[in-house]
């Protein structure tokens, strides 16, 4: 698959965001690279930044937070494209869903890790 058609996965999942969660996010970019830290060589995504429960009155003039899919593993965890579309779907999720201050364990719990 390549990078453009994966970016399209990735922008496609961001649009089935509910349009009433999809206004509140706040100050975070999503970007698609093709591997993690060598460190993390199966890190399908990552949420760089302060999720919004936790911004108080100091949070200002911040760079954006980070959301990162990354799209080699993902491409060699999936044997399909149809799982790939899946699992973008996903990822993008947990990641915003990190973004909303949720963490691993809660996502686990909701099916969404």
């Amino acid at each position: 698959m390549s990078r453009e058609e994966f970016e399209s996965l990735v922008s496609d999942a961001l649009d089935q965001i509910p349009p009433q969660l999809a206004a509140m996010m706040d100050n975070v970019a999503v970007f698609v690279e093709d591997e993690p830290d060598p460190a993390t060589p199966e890190l399908l995504g990552l949420y760089e930044g302060t999720p919004l429960t936790e911004r108080g009155e100091w949070y200002a003039g911040v760079l954006p937070d980070r959301i990162i899919i990354y799209r080699g593993p993902t491409l060699r965890l999936c044997d399909t494209a149809e799982l790939v579309v899946d699992e973008v779907r996903t990822t993008v999720i947990h990641e915003v869903a990190h973004h909303f201050g949720f963490d691993d364990r809660e996502l686990h719990e909701l099916g969404w890790s």
